[in-house]
């Protein structure tokens, strides 16, 4: 009697003790991911990458709704929005956070120490002291950088492949940022061999992106870099618009600008990286750390042109840049 009331009570101190732990131990439990963007909700660019995430997840045995949930925040490149973000999914404690950019990782990393981070599009995450290094992050975040700086370098020869003409180039950057001055470093760089001269222009917010190309435009045999900026991201229609309103050939860090009217495009496909974010958030949920998950560089870039834009501000697209396009909306 005395040993089967024993039994009992410890069985019933265990269930009392141990619910967490218990939980824990249950491989159909269902995870909570959590997700900070630094677009627009919106945004037909988000939507797609988070498409190619949550679907390349699903190959990997994780369904929303049976065992995993998510919790989305996005931002539109508010700073301020970020912050409280940041805070609010911490708060739910989710098993592991997706970020993407420098501003929605770097808060994210700001906020917690613990939870394992997973980031897409994250430019120089060493010199940003966000990780160790690439080989080991040794920290809570891991994910797959942006680009190498040397890709700066081609964007500025692609611009005098396509518009010879160009002697002078305004590189809209983020000078706040470390990839901000990275970036026009290579450029500047470059530029001597090509023959153009490269001004930087520091842009936060959409009057000041204005006033400036204007300035620049003044002025002829002028061309555009927009660099991997935050603000490129979230003002790239106004800054789309302002090259066709001058008539400026551009050469774009990524294929939004481009869908969103803009010339001329290079770079890594976010789109897979997002693909592939969701290989290392599922090492996560299965137990690895991030510490010892190494930072990857893009693996797959793209080449993307508009010929009806080239062909509003009067500029020939050569039929050897034509050739190596990966796509061409016309």
């Amino acid at each position: 009697m005395r040993r089967r009331q024993f039994i009992a009570l410890f069985g019933g101190a265990a269930a009392a003790t141990w619910p967490f732990a218990a939980r824990a131990q249950q491989p159909d439990r269902v995870r909570l991911i959590g997700v900070l963007q630094g677009l627009a909700a919106d945004d037909p660019a988000s939507a797609a990458r988070l498409a190619a995430f949550t679907k390349a997840l699903e190959q990997l045995g994780w369904t929303d709704g049976r065992n995993v949930r998510f919790d989305y925040r996005w931002s539109g490149g508010n700073a301020d929005v970020i912050r409280r973000q940041a805070a609010e999914l911490v708060a739910l404690a989710p098993d592991v956070i997706l970020t993407a950019g420098s501003q929605a990782t770097e808060r994210m990393l700001q906020t917690t120490r613990t939870i394992p981070i997973v980031f897409a599009i994250l430019p120089d995450p060493v010199g940003s002291g966000l990780v160790a290094r690439l080989s080991r992050p040794g920290g809570n975040a891991t994910g797959f950088m942006q680009f190498e700086y040397s890709l700066s370098g081609k964007w500025l020869e692609l611009l005098k492949q396509i518009a010879p003409g160009v002697t002078r180039a305004a590189v809209l950057r983020d000078p706040a940022v470390t990839a901000g001055v990275g970036q026009f470093a290579v450029i500047q760089a470059v530029a001597p061999t090509v023959g153009v001269e490269v001004s930087p222009i520091d842009i936060n917010n959409a009057t000041e992106i204005e006033r400036a190309i204007s300035d620049f435009a003044r002025e002829p045999n002028a061309g555009l870099i927009a660099t991997a900026a935050a603000p490129v991201i979230t003002q790239r229609e106004l800054i789309v618009s302002l090259a066709a309103r001058y008539k400026l050939p551009a050469v774009y860090f990524n294929r939004d600008s481009v869908s969103s009217g803009g010339l001329i495009s290079y770079g890594p496909d976010f789109v897979d990286q997002y693909r592939r974010a969701a290989s290392y958030v599922d090492r996560i949920l299965k137990g690895e750390k991030p510490a010892d998950m190494p930072v990857q560089a893009p693996t797959k870039y793209e080449l993307v042109i508009n010929l009806k834009t080239a062909k509003a501000i009067g500029l020939a697209m050569p039929p050897s840049v034509l050739a190596r396009a990966d796509e061409v909306i016309e």
